[in-house]
């Protein structure tokens, strides 16, 4: 890792390979045969990869040669356990590996500690999610997770709790044909309940004109103050699915309020 301690400045893009496709192609698979001149060439190719990523982390207040050192562990690692039978670009695979590890870094150098045996129990969850979502090919439930981990269900929830960093309501969490989810979408909303504004205005007509799958995500997102990932779980279709749905619902509700 010594090799690549270099000031972020110092860093001319202009003297950086540009790896064709072929050529990427090859290289992954001299560095699978244990080929290290492959493998450093490789990781030369991506480093404006890693320098691209660290700029979204530019209001962390920490070092930006720091988070450049972690970016390149986290394209290392994505490098050695890239799976060129899978069929998908290597940029893809490799830039939430880089986030997630400059991620890591940021949460255990946060002010805010969190204990060891919590970050362990998180650990060990966050590992069997990943196992999980490769053989099911979809995000498991806390339930299944728990189920596979042998962890109970409230201290998966304490710990993924205590390791988050703290995030804008606004952070976009996934994009699918140009519907951004953002995080505020996903935060239940325990105050406005059924009882709480149902009788405002005309809403309960207005919900009338909705379909029923459309009544159904409004009540369980509003009235019930579920998230969209549970209200997803619960209906059986995507998360994506579910806002898009939402906010067709919530535009004609809008409009017969007018």
């Amino acid at each position: 890792m010594a090799g690549y301690r270099v000031e972020i400045c110092g860093v001319n893009t202009a003297k950086l390979p540009l790896l064709k496709s072929e050529e990427k192609e090859e290289l992954i698979r001299k560095i699978k045969n244990g080929d290290t001149e492959a493998r450093e060439i490789y990781i030369k190719g991506n480093l404006r990869l890693v320098l691209s990523i660290i700029q979204r982390f530019s209001s962390s207040n920490e070092n930006v040669d720091d988070l450049f050192q972690i970016g390149c562990i986290g394209l290392m690692k994505a490098i050695d356990n890239f799976d060129i039978t899978q069929g998908v670009k290597f940029s893809t695979y490799a830039v939430p590996m880089i986030i997630g590890e400059i991620r890591r870094y940021l949460r255990d150098n946060n002010s805010i500690r969190v204990s060891r045996s919590l970050r362990d129990i998180a650990y060990k969850a966050i590992y069997a999610r990943d196992m999980l979502q490769k053989s099911m090919d979809r995000e498991p439930t806390i339930d299944e997770i728990s189920k596979e981990s042998g962890i109970p269900r409230e201290d998966i929830l304490n710990a993924f709790d205590a390791i988050q960093a703290p995030m804008s309501l606004y952070e976009p969490v996934y994009s699918d044909s140009g519907d951004t989810l953002f995080l505020m979408d996903q935060v239940s909303d325990k105050k406005n309940r059924e009882e709480n504004w149902i009788e405002d205005l005309s809403i309960k007509e207005a919900m009338e004109k909705l379909s029923p799958r459309e009544q159904n995500i409004i009540e369980l997102r509003f009235f019930e103050g579920k998230t969209q990932m549970e209200v997803a779980d619960e209906i059986h279709i995507s998360q994506a699915q579910v806002s898009r749905l939402e906010k067709t619902a919530l535009k004609n509700m809008k409009n017969h309020l007018k």
